[in-house]
């Protein structure tokens, strides 16, 4: 049965996002999709609603950004998803790489990790909580990592990045105890989509195991099975892309 999903992080930045969106839309539901950047060329789906954050007119960078996240999250719940994906991460970029040691940790690494990877995906939570709270069986995976396990550490390194995954897996958990006090229907996890073919992983490819690295198109399909499968009692937990619960 088609149903109405939202995608957050869903620009040609995020290779996982957009194949969240191409997936959907090949299955036939409509489709709310939420980016900084403006509509691709290649998604012009009829069965695809862009919405482009804008900035709001304030001299405060935060407020401007929480008023531009609240500003399109109220247009997406129109059309009343039953299906939440949220898909901000950051690893590195030209300046930063992650940290072998703690001797290479930067300020503002630490400050870019945790804004993309635990801060918007909270204002995002945050905007969308009264939603959240009356919606029957609404489901909502926020994308994280198995580095964000702190029990499942046993490699070290990648400070700002493990720090900002834990995090946000706490956000998470957090968030799902809140919103199932209202909502006992309500499904609210993170998700390990595995190593994916995007600009993220690029840097670390040569050492992933034969086999386990994923084009865009199959970490899709694989999350939206753990979609389809997820039931109220998971949520709050970490989530594999195959469905197990991983420690936190």
């Amino acid at each position: 049965m088609a149903e109405n999903v939202l995608i957050i992080g869903a620009g040609s930045g995020s290779g996982i996002g957009m194949g969240l969106v191409q997936h959907y839309c090949q299955q036939g539901h409509q489709v709310q999709a939420i980016s900084r950047q403006p509509r691709p060329a290649l998604m012009a789906s009829e069965g695809v609603s862009w919405l482009s954050l804008e900035s709001s007119q304030t001299d405060d960078e935060s407020e401007r950004s929480e008023q531009a996240i609240n500003k399109v999250v109220a247009e997406a719940i129109r059309a009343e998803p039953a299906l939440i994906f949220i898909c901000q991460g950051w690893l590195h970029d030209n300046q930063h790489g992650p940290e072998k040691t703690l001797r290479q940790l930067s300020v503002l690494q630490m400050y870019k990790s945790f804004e993309i990877n635990v801060v918007q995906p909270a204002l995002y939570l945050k905007a969308l909580f009264s939603y959240l709270t009356r919606q029957a069986g609404i489901k909502v995976l926020v994308l994280s990592a198995k580095v964000g396990s702190i029990s499942d550490n046993q490699l070290g390194g990648w400070y700002s990045y493990r720090l900002s995954k834990a995090a946000v897996n706490m956000l998470v958990k957090t968030n799902s105890i809140e919103v199932g006090r209202y909502n006992k229907t309500a499904s609210v996890v993170s998700l390990h989509p595995g190593t994916t073919d995007t600009a993220l992983s690029a840097p670390f490819q040569a050492n992933v195991p034969s086999g386990q690295l994923q084009s865009s198109e199959a970490t899709a399909k694989r999350m939206a099975a753990v979609a389809a499968a997820l039931t109220p009692q998971l949520s709050g937990k970490l989530l594999n892309w195959d469905g197990a619960v991983l420690p936190f």
